[in-house]
C-alpha cells in the first residue's frame, strides 16, 4: 500500500503544478476576450474538469490518509492489549 500512496502523492503533485498555472491563465484569457484560441479546443474545459476531479479525489485521500492510518494503528494496539491481558488472566487463573 505504501507503494501506491507514494506514486499517488507524486502524480498528484506533478499534475497540480501545471494546473495551478494553467487554470488562472485560461480564466484571464476567457474574461479578457483574448481566449479565441480556447474556443478552437472545446474539449479544453472537459479536460480541465477531469483533471480537477482527479486532484480533488486524490487530494482528499492524501489529506485523510494520516487519520486513517492512525485509527488503524490505535485499533491494532487496542486489540493487542486486549489479547495480552486475556492471556495474562488465563495464565494467572491456571
Amino acid at each position: 500500500m505504501k507503494f501506491w500512496n507514494k506514486w499517488l502523492r507524486k502524480t498528484h503533485r506533478w499534475v497540480a503544478i501545471p494546473m495551478f498555472i494553467l487554470i488562472p491563465i485560461s480564466i484571464v484569457l476567457k474574461v479578457s476576450g483574448n481566449g479565441s484560441f480556447l474556443s478552437t479546443f472545446p474539449q479544453w474545459e472537459a479536460i480541465q474538469s477531469l483533471v480537477m476531479l482527479y486532484l480533488v479525489i486524490s487530494g482528499a485521500y492524501l489529506f485523510y490518509l494520516p487519520y486513517w492510518t492512525k485509527r488503524k494503528r490505535n485499533k491494532r494496539r487496542s486489540n493487542g492489549v486486549k489479547t495480552t491481558q486475556t492471556t495474562k488472566l488465563k495464565e494467572t487463573a491456571v
